[in-house]
């Protein structure tokens, strides 16, 4: 009897064995510690229900996928290892991840190498940008890029006769990209920016540098920074009694802003993705369904809870899902799967509608955000 019952547990362990071996497997590595843990916590929970939801429906071609998740603590170091072990250990199929700009910077010559496709979910343009940047082939991200949320802002500000404004840039990878493009598309749109200063990202007071872009008079400030120092900008504004509109970037719309300024971010206005106004989409807007199942399924897993919906929300989602994809009708030869990637065509993802290519592996444009303000302590579309 018990050699029966160790013949059967020998061949059930088998069985799950093979069956591991035959699923898809994808590496994810965020911030689960370390300064960008309130983007990476939510952003692994999304990876999981989204890989939950392709499993649940038959996973690709009847191969489940499985979902590999690691810790980057926002160091660049690690998060090179980690994909490293990925590639060469685990062979995964694509990387999705990390959090961070300059700990995505560092994966890029990884990546490459190791000829494995990566679905970044980082905010800043140089992850996929070449030349001194680094190499990009084998580099996809699901954030918009700086540069439109960039031109997104400067639309809506010349709209409002704002032509002259300070930029406070965090002294990061992301505070450097925005500022560059600032610098860049200021004239497209006749901005011109009169004063500029920089903090770091774990300061806790900016009234030296807001008292001195004040003195320059301009129409706005424009703050350039994720997490909590946009909110300590926006309170030290008020404390100040500086009286001009405050306009953050793409990597603030969250509750958790709101949650930290208190009532200094009313009337603070940034551009976002329609996650953030779902309410508010026509229903002629082809993203309102997806955003709309997005968001139900988020609240049936509780995670609205712990941590409201913000525009990061929906990045892992719209990564794994361009990848589920692609491999579904090509396949997990990594050069095969690369370039399907790249020829991503009109995927209707939470955060926009992805038109990736040769020359864009974001593939989002202008169109795919909108500006938003706090207005009695939510976020809607700015007036």
């Amino acid at each position: 009897m018990n050699k029966v019952m160790g013949l059967l547990l020998g061949l059930a362990l088998l069985a799950s064995s093979a069956m591991a071996a035959d699923n898809i497997k994808l590496g994810a590595f965020f911030d689960l510690s370390g300064r960008g843990a309130f983007i990476g916590t939510p952003t692994k929970l999304v990876a999981e229900m989204v890989v939950d939801k392709i499993n649940t429906a038959g996973g690709i071609h009847g191969k489940m996928l499985e979902l590999k998740i690691a810790d980057t603590e926002a160091d660049p170091a690690k998060t090179a290892s980690i994909a490293k072990k990925y590639i060469y250990k685990d062979k995964v199929a694509a990387i999705i991840g990390p959090t961070l700009t300059d700990t995505g910077m560092n994966v890029k010559q990884v990546v490459d190498k190791g000829r494995t496709p990566i679905f970044m979910t980082v905010g800043g343009d140089p992850v996929i940008m070449g030349g001194k940047f680094g190499p990009t082939k084998w580099v996809f991200k699901s954030p918009q890029r700086s540069s439109i949320a960039v031109e997104r802002l400067f639309i809506y500000l010349k709209s409002k006769g704002l032509t002259k404004v300070a930029l406070l840039a965090a002294a990061d990878g992301f505070g450097k990209d925005g500022s560059g493009w600032m610098d860049k598309l200021a004239p497209k749109y006749g901005i011109e920016i009169v004063a500029r200063e920089s903090f770091g990202t774990r300061d806790t007071d900016m009234t030296v540098q807001l008292t001195k872009v004040k003195n320059s008079h301009p129409q706005a400030l424009l703050a350039w920074t994720i997490g909590p120092a946009g909110s300590i900008l926006a309170k030290n504004k008020v404390q100040l009694g500086i009286d001009i509109p405050l306009f953050q970037c793409h990597g603030l719309p969250d509750p958790k802003y709101i949650e930290l300024a208190g009532t200094a971010s009313e009337g603070d206005r940034m551009p976002a993705t329609k996650l953030m106004v779902a309410d508010e989409l026509p229903d002629s807007d082809p993203q309102k369904p997806v955003i709309q199942e997005f968001i139900r399924l988020y609240k049936e897993k509780g995670y609205d809870k712990q941590f409201p919906i913000n525009t990061h929300s929906g990045y892992a989602w719209d990564a794994i899902m361009i990848v589920s994809n692609a491999i579904k009708k090509v396949g997990t030869d990594p050069e095969t799967l690369r370039n399907e990637i790249e020829t991503t065509t009109n995927y209707i993802g939470v955060s926009g509608i992805y038109n990736i290519s040769s020359d864009d592996h974001n593939g989002l444009d202008v169109d795919s955000m909108v500006m938003v303000q706090v207005k009695n302590g939510k976020f809607v579309l700015a007036e």
